[in-house]
């Protein structure tokens, strides 16, 4: 069934819904830029950095920065990336001679009202350090503020049509209404065309002619500042880290000094061969000792009345507890029956002294017979003084060095078998490193040992033992500066040198890290602020040092110190 309109009523419905579009066209329009949403592309690129300068020397690297009217230097060694406190800079910049003063953050910075306007800039630098000075040639351009752009319409702008529609309403811009009121006008005036049997497309060519005429300035409304900077010029102010699409690394200067990146300059050298060995901790054999009881007997603790407990020092001599040894009943008996002999021998010698002493002056007895009698009174009583002693004084276990108690064994009351170890004593301060090897290693030659933790210790070789032990020969190695978190038995990788000799490029350990797919990478400084991956292949050369078998070659600086934070940056 079809419906069929009265002409005039036809055509009055095509200039309304015409003109409807037309005004509701700038309040879609407004929709899309309402509050809350960005007109910028440019807002959601990656952050870029300030504008900024280098130049650098075999010695020297120099970085300018330009933000907020003023330049920021900074000032590295080429080789370690260390930065240069003690250095005297001055510019010639586009305003004349400038120098820079040094900031506590180790840059030097210099006033350039010039920076804040779009140009390039050429600046040249004057630096002295130690009495020499270098010359910095630098470029700086300040790029222009980009251009707006406007943003397309997202799917559900219509959805804020309604809500921005009495906003509208209540705005000075009088267009939208003149627009309605064209409508209307045109409305009437297709009334007339109709009835003048003029078809309906002549009405649809003037409302649109009427609505090209009006829009251009209905769309501009005036609630929206065009002119106003875009967040692109707010991010250009901000220098942040961050991964280039190349795989290489941003790191403006002041990042490298919170992670204090540190570089060396590769050279090939000639290195001797390690091999890794297994070990552990043991105590110095003239810095340690045990205490142990001679005869069996019942523990009991020194003057103190306190046993002395792990990890506490002692001094060599120090009495650390007293073992009584215990008598048996046969014992106590044959104990006896000695004493009693004793004391009588005792009353008879007294007797035949004190009678000798008595016959002395009228000559019947010699002195020497007097002497030889008070020599056995004095010999039976201190045999009668050590039987008593036998009894009751217990034997003193004393330290036999100096150190720290290792082990103790020690509880009030307890039986201690004869040669049981009571306690023992090391000196943390001479530590020994005892492995076992396979392969002949270069004779007397130092070696280094890792932790568990990634530590490294310094050794020095004390003699290897002629009897195998385990198909395998022991060597020993005293620890250099121990560390006072050593503890005996604690495992260690030894690496020590073999009398084969290699030639190659030498890194600390700490330079070599894991990428994303499990390849060994380290990052080499290719430019003051950039930073690019290198493939490598490696093999241990000691406890802080590996070879590099491929993926670099002499006069690359590598990173080797920070190179694990700066492979998080992404």
């Amino acid at each position: 069934m079809t419906i069929r309109l009265p002409a005039a009523l036809s055509a009055a419905l095509v200039a309304f819904l015409a003109t409807a579009a037309l005004t509701l066209g700038p309040w879609a329009g407004a929709a899309r830029a309402h509050e809350g949403h960005d007109h910028s592309e440019a807002a959601a690129a990656p952050g870029v950095e300030a504008p900024r300068g280098t130049s650098s020397t075999d010695a020297l690297e120099l970085v300018a920065v330009a933000r907020d009217g003023r330049l920021t230097v900074f000032l590295d060694r080429a080789d370690t990336n260390e930065p240069v406190a003690d250095a005297t800079i001055t510019g010639e910049t586009p305003a004349g001679q400038a120098t820079a003063v040094a900031a506590p953050d180790g840059s030097y910075r210099l006033d350039a009202p010039w920076s804040a306007t779009p140009g390039a800039y050429d600046v040249l630098f004057t630096v002295t350090v130690g009495g020499r000075a270098d010359l910095f040639p630098v470029d700086i351009d300040v790029p222009a503020p980009p251009a707006p752009a406007v943003e397309p319409a997202p799917w559900h702008a219509g959805l804020a049509v309604a809500h921005d529609f009495g906003a509208h309403l209540r705005s000075a811009d009088p267009m939208p209404f003149l627009v309605g009121g064209a409508g209307f006008v045109l409305g009437i005036l297709a009334t007339v065309l109709m009835r003048a049997r003029r078809g309906v497309a002549a009405v649809a060519l003037l409302v649109l002619a009427a609505g090209l005429l009006f829009a251009p300035s209905a769309f501009a409304h005036g609630d929206d500042d065009h002119d106003a900077p875009t967040p692109m010029a707010a991010a250009g102010a901000q220098d942040l880290a961050r991964r280039l699409p190349d795989g290489s690394v941003f790191v403006p200067k002041p990042t490298q000094r919170v992670l204090t990146l540190r570089t060396l300059v590769t050279a090939s050298g000639v290195l001797a061969r390690t091999t890794e060995l297994p070990g552990r901790i043991i105590a110095d054999p003239n810095g340690s000792g045990v205490v142990q009881s001679s005869v069996g007997g019942r523990l009991s603790p020194p003057e103190s009345g306190l046993f002395p407990r792990l990890g506490s020092p002692v001094r060599k001599g120090e009495v650390l507890a007293f073992v009584t040894p215990p008598v048996q009943a046969v014992d106590v008996s044959d104990m006896r029956q000695r004493q009693g002999e004793l004391d009588q021998q005792i009353a008879i010698v007294a007797r035949r002294v004190e009678r000798y002493r008595k016959l002395s002056p009228g000559g019947a007895v010699s002195q020497v017979q007097i002497d030889d009698a008070d020599a056995e009174l004095k010999g039976l009583v201190d045999r009668r003084k050590a039987l008593d002693g036998v009894r009751s004084q217990p034997e003193a276990l004393a330290a036999p060095v100096s150190g720290v108690v290792a082990e103790a064994n020690a509880v009030a009351g307890q039986m201690a078998s004869p040669g049981a170890m009571v306690f023992k004593i090391v000196d943390p301060a001479r530590l020994w490193v005892e492995a076992l090897s396979f392969d002949a290693l270069a004779s007397t030659a130092d070696a280094t040992a890792r932790l568990a933790d990634g530590r490294r210790l310094e050794l020095a070789y004390r003699g290897a033992g002629l009897a195998d032990r385990a198909q395998a020969v022991p060597i020993q190695f005293a620890v250099r500066d121990a560390p006072p978190e050593l503890r005996t038995g604690q495992f260690v990788t030894v690496l020590a040198a073999t009398d084969t000799q290699q030639t190659g490029l030498a890194l600390p350990r700490l330079s070599v890290v894991r990428g994303g797919n499990g390849q060994t990478l380290v990052y080499e400084h290719v430019a003051p602020e950039r930073f690019a991956p290198r493939e490598v292949q490696v093999e241990p050369l000691d406890a802080a040092r590996v070879r590099v078998v491929s993926g670099l070659k002499p006069g690359q600086r590598i990173v080797t110190q920070g190179s694990e934070l700066l492979n998080q940056i992404r």
